[in-house]
C-alpha cells in the first residue's frame, strides 16, 4: 500500500534519486567547529556553509525518508507516517532542485529555501507521535506488548537525534544572516551562556504551565553560580531544564495537593566540572517505581493523560500538543547526547526523583549520526 502511494505522489526518478542519496555517508560537525567557523560570518564562509549544506541535508533527509517507507509492525502506513514521509520527500525534491551554489546570490536563494524546510518540518514530532498513537491504537487490540516495539523505540531515536542535527544546521546557517546578532552569539551558540540563568528562565515557564493546570505551583530554588558561563545551545538546554522541571513540579504537585503539609521545592543545582556542566533537578515528588524506570525514555510510555483519547477526532490535524505523548524525556536525553552529553534519571520509590543532565563543556565531540 505504501509503495503504491509512493509511486502515485512521487516520480520514479525521484525515489532513484532518494536511494542514490541514502546510501552517501554523512559528515558530522562539533560545536566547536560550528562555533570557529561561524564566529566570522564572510560572504566566503556563507558560501562554503552553504555548498556543505547543499550536499549534507539531502544525505540526511534521504535517509530518513527511506527509513520512514520501511518500519515495523505497519506504522509506515499509519496516515500521519505518511504525511511525514511526504514533508521528507518534498524537502529532498526542493533541496536537489537547486544546482550548484556558486556565488552569493544563489546563497541567499538556497538559504530562503532552507528556511522554509525548516518551517515544513516544524510539527514532525507530534505528527510522528500521532502516528506511533495510531499504531499503539490498533497493537492494544491484538495484545502485542510494549517489549516487542524495541525496533521502533530504535527508529525513533535516530530519527529524532537526525532531525536535531538538520534543524541544528539550518538554523546556524540562517541565523549567521542576522544582521544583529546578541552579543556573544554566534549564530544558535551563546559563547558565554549562564546555566543558572537559563534553568531560572526554564523554571518559570514550567511553573506557569503548573500554575495554569493546578492553580499552584512547588517553589523552585537554584544553586549555582549565575556568572559561571560555557558555549552552549541556550534554546537545547532551555527545553532540556524545562521538561525535568515540568516533570518534577507535576510529581510534587501530585503529591501534595490534598495533603495538609506544605509541599517541599524542586531544587536544582548546576555544577561546573572540567569536562562536564552537570544540573541536577531534585524533586520529592514520590520516585518512580523501578519497574517503571526503564519504560521512561521510551516513546510509548506516560503517566500523563493521552491526548488523543480525549481527542480521538484529531485525525492528523496539525497538532502542537506536546503533554501526554510522553516525549519529553526521551526527546531530552537525545539533545543532551547531540553535543556530547547525557541524561540520567535516579528515583526512590515513596521519595523523590533525581535527573541529572550532564553537558559535554569540551563542544569536541561530532554530532552522533544514525
Amino acid at each position: 500500500m505504501a509503495a503504491k502511494k509512493l509511486c502515485e505522489s512521487f516520480s520514479k526518478s525521484l525515489i532513484d534519486d532518494v536511494q542514490k542519496w541514502g546510501c552517501m555517508k554523512q559528515t558530522g560537525v562539533s560545536l566547536r567547529y560550528m562555533m570557529e567557523f561561524g564566529s566570522k560570518p564572510t560572504a566566503k564562509n556563507l558560501l562554503i556553509s552553504a555548498q556543505f549544506l547543499h550536499k549534507e541535508l539531502p544525505i540526511r533527509i534521504a535517509r530518513r525518508a527511506i527509513e520512514l517507507e520501511n518500519l515495523p509492525y505497519g506504522l509506515s502506513v499509519k496516515p500521519a507516517v505518511l504525511k511525514v514521509r511526504d514533508w521528507y520527500l518534498d524537502s529532498f525534491r526542493d533541496l536537489r532542485s537547486i544546482p550548484e551554489i556558486k556565488n552569493s546570490d544563489d546563497e541567499k536563494e538556497f538559504t530562503q529555501m532552507i528556511k522554509a524546510i525548516k518551517v515544513r518540518h516544524n510539527n514532525v514530532v507530534p505528527m510522528m507521535a500521532l502516528g506511533v498513537q495510531q499504531l499503539k491504537k490498533g497493537l492494544r487490540l491484538n495484545n502485542v506488548g510494549y517489549q516487542n516495539l524495541h525496533e521502533i523505540h530504535q527508529f525513533l531515536d535516530r530519527f529524532y537525534m537526525s532531525r536535531i542535527g538538520i534543524r541544528m544546521l539550518i538554523g546556524q546557517h540562517v541565523e549567521l544572516h542576522n544582521p544583529n546578532p546578541l552579543p556573544d552569539c554566534v549564530g544558535y551558540i551563546h559563547t558565554k551562556m549562564s546555566p543558572v540563568k537559563v534553568a531560572e528562565s526554564a523554571s518559570e515557564d514550567a511553573r506557569a504551565i503548573c500554575l495554569r493546570e493546578y492553580g499552584s505551583a512547588p517553589n523552585i530554588k537554584i544553586y549555582g553560580d549565575p556568572s559561571f558561563t560555557f558555549p552552549y545551545v541556550p534554546t537545547h538546554l532551555h527545553l532540556m531544564v524545562f521538561e525535568l522541571v515540568k516533570n518534577s513540579l507535576r510529581a510534587v504537585q501530585e503529591r501534595f495537593m490534598d495533603s495538609d503539609k506544605v509541599a517541599p521545592p524542586v531544587r536544582i543545582i548546576v555544577a561546573d566540572g572540567i569536562e562536564d556542566v552537570t544540573i541536577k533537578v531534585s524533586d520529592e515528588g514520590g520516585g518512580i517505581p523501578r519497574s517503571g524506570l526503564p519504560k521512561i525514555f521510551t516513546y510509548l510510555y506516560t503517566t500523563a493523560k493521552n491526548p488523543l483519547d480525549e481527542h480521538p477526532d484529531l485525525g492528523t490535524a496539525d497538532l502542537v500538543t506536546m503533554a501526554g505523548y510522553g516525549y519529553g524525556l526521551p526527546i531530552s536525553r537525545l539533545y543532551a547526547r547531540y553535543f556530547g552529553g547525557d541524561l540520567q534519571v535516579i528515583s526512590m520509590e515513596g521519595y523523590g526523583t533525581d535527573a541529572y543532565l550532564h553537558l559535554s563543556r569540551l563542544g569536541d565531540s561530532q554530532e552522533p549520526l544514525p
